[in-house]
């Protein structure tokens, strides 16, 4: 089973198996040998898919990231000086992507979290957990309404892990305005969400 889809190129005649040495495996994977990478893939699928679930906590979040570890070791292999670390390289690349993950799915939390406080007050038994559900929904709904700064301000704070240095480089403004443009894009997003519903 391949890891990615991508296009071969010509590495010789070789067949890449278990007797394989890593070394010659990651540098004919280098050389963009598709039956080499899948044979990485292959070789270091459960270490992955293992250190992925003690960074999230959660399986089918650490099945995702799989896919997406070997995608981006697919894209970065050519830049891997040393074959004979390509373990330790592995794995620097599951942790920064698992860390990268967990703040997203926080900010997203932190988001959903500060806007329905500011529109509803219920008590939380089964039916309103299940409004507050859908009031999420609409939520994102919502964010995709907004006036383009107010929604790219949003996105690139919660969901793409701007820094505010970060935003301050990509919009061309100081953090300053950085800081007042999101507390602005806040304020907007949760008048917009005030009438999705009533307790």
């Amino acid at each position: 089973m391949s890891c990615i889809n991508a296009k071969p190129t010509a590495f010789g005649s070789d067949k890449f198996d278990a007797n394989t040495d890593l070394i010659n495996l990651v540098n004919a994977a280098k050389a963009g040998q598709r039956e080499a990478f899948d044979e990485l893939c292959r070789r270091h699928e459960a270490q992955v898919l293992n250190l992925a679930y003690r960074k999230l906590g959660n399986w089918d979040e650490a099945q995702e990231l799989r896919q997406d570890v070997f995608f981006q070791v697919w894209r970065k292999i050519g830049q891997l000086e040393h074959a004979e670390a390509f373990s330790g390289w592995l794995r620097q690349i599951v942790a920064r992507m698992a860390i990268n993950r967990g703040v997203r799915r926080r900010r997203l939390t932190l988001i959903d979290h500060e806007v329905l406080e500011a529109t509803i007050d219920c008590e939380h038994d089964a039916e309103k957990a299940l409004v507050r559900e859908e009031t999420k929904r609409q939520l994102h709904e919502q964010i995709a309404l907004l006036r383009s700064m107010d929604r790219e301000t949003l996105i690139a704070y919660y969901i793409d892990d701007n820094s505010m240095i970060e935003m301050a480089e990509k919009f061309h403004a100081p953090i300053g305005t950085i800081k007042r443009r999101l507390h602005t894009a806040r304020l907007r997003l949760a008048e917009a969400c005030r009438d999705l519903i009533a307790c």
